[in-house]
Order: structure tokens, then sequence, then C-alpha cells
């Protein structure tokens, strides 16, 4: 038999198997999915680069190649759940009202991030006292956001493109708070809760654009004034470009 080895003694053995061994990952996803088991079991600021290396099976020379902080890693699972709404086929959407298209592709993300619930609600949890990661992480997700915008159809560019980005940013945030709480297979409670915030964000930004239109006729005379004000010569120019505090 091609598995029966026999001892000197003639008595056959059984030969160990090898350990199957599926494909290799990339090392960047290797590192995010290290860091999320290591979340889901240990406390965030107990977790050391040096653990994510050994985790993804890689050396730390490896890992500074690929993240310069644990923080980092953070990015790159945000850029994972990115990609994975992206490569989904929303073209069944094209038809459908602005909001229940942005509907669609934020629930979308969410399923994405189901397999890292148990780890995203602790390190949720470790940094909500901690104002200087949650701007960095706002950074983050203002990028991830302006592309769930553009898969959804919606404009981010002009005036109010950056109120309309932040704006979901924080609507998301505020469901993703009851969805790490909602143990409902159907999440009956997160859909409720991302349906109020769209909607509560549609009527901010209609002040928002109602505010604009009244103020234009003000913004065009403050243009026309700043059109009109004299011009620094270039010698002022090079006396002054460079540093902004020669000009008091």
């Amino acid at each position: 038999m091609d598995n029966e080895a026999s001892t000197p003694q003639g008595t056959p053995v059984i030969a160990a198997a090898k350990p199957a061994t599926g494909p290799k990952i990339p090392p960047r996803e290797a590192a995010v999915e290290a860091l999320m088991r290591l979340a889901a079991e240990q406390p965030w600021n107990d977790i050391e680069i040096g653990d994510i290396a050994r985790e993804a099976g890689l050396s730390l020379a490896e890992f500074r190649d690929l993240f310069p902080s644990k923080g980092a890693v953070l990015g790159g699972l945000a850029r994972m759940l990115d990609r994975k709404v992206l490569d989904g086929d929303t073209t069944d959407l094209a038809e459908e009202p602005t909001r229940e298209r942005l509907f669609d592709v934020l629930m979308r993300r969410l399923d994405a991030m189901a397999p890292y619930k148990t780890a995203l609600r602790r390190i949720a949890y470790a940094l909500r006292g901690d104002p200087l990661s949650m701007l960095a992480l706002n950074g983050v997700a203002l990028n991830s956001h302006r592309f769930m915008l553009a898969a959804a159809g919606i404009n981010t560019e002009g005036p109010l493109g950056r109120l309309k980005l932040q704006g979901v940013v924080i609507a998301f945030a505020r469901t993703v708070e009851t969805w790490l709480d909602d143990e409902d297979p159907a999440l009956a409670r997160t859909m409720a809760r991302l349906d109020k915030e769209i909607r509560n964000g549609e009527r901010l930004m209609e002040r928002a654009e109602d505010a604009r239109r009244l103020t234009a006729p003000l913004r065009a005379i403050g243009r026309s004034l700043l059109d009109r004000r004299p011009r620094r010569s270039s010698a002022t120019r090079d006396e002054t470009d460079g540093d902004p505090a020669a000009v008091i």
C-alpha cells in the first residue's frame, strides 16, 4: 500500500498524512486577518505589532514594508471592505431612488464587515475614549465612503460635496453602533437605524442647498470685491511669499 511502511520486524505502520495547506493569501490581507483574529480574543491595547506579524506569518521587516503601525492595519481592513463592496454588481440599482441605492450599498458594507464583528466591537469600545484615533479613523472613513457614494451613483464634488461625504460617514458610524449590538440575523434594528440616518441626512442637505441659494448674491458680491482689490507688485510678492508672518 502506498501509505504503509514496514518496521524492521515487518509490522506495517500507517505513514503520517501531510497536512493540507490552503492557498496563501497576500501578505497585506494576512496582516489584516491576523489583527482581526487577535482583536477578537484580547484587548486592543495589549496587541503589539510583533504579535500581528507572528500571527500573520510575517517577519517584522515584511510587516514594516506593509504597514507603519497597528492602526494602519485598520486602514487596510477598510480598503479590503471597499473592494468587496465595489466588486459587487450594483447595476440592478440604477433605476432605484437615491435613498434606496445608498441604503443598499451601505448594507452591503455591513455584510462585508460581518466576519469581523466581534473584533470590531472590541476595537470600537477600546477607541471610544481616544479622540486622536477617532480623528484618524474619520479620515479613513472619508476615503472609503467617497467610493461608497460613487457606487450608489451620488456625486461628492462641488461646494457641498464635503458636507455630503462627512454626513454619510457620521450616519454610517451611528448605524454601526446599532449593528455591533444587533444580534438579530435579520438586522431589523440596524436597517431601521440606517434608514433613519439617511433620511436625516437628506433633510440636512436640503437645508444646506437652501442656504447656499439664499447666500448666492452675497457670495457674488464678495467675489466682485475681491476681483477689484489692488494687485500686489511682483516685488511685494517676492518679499512676502514664503513666510505668512511677513504680511503682518
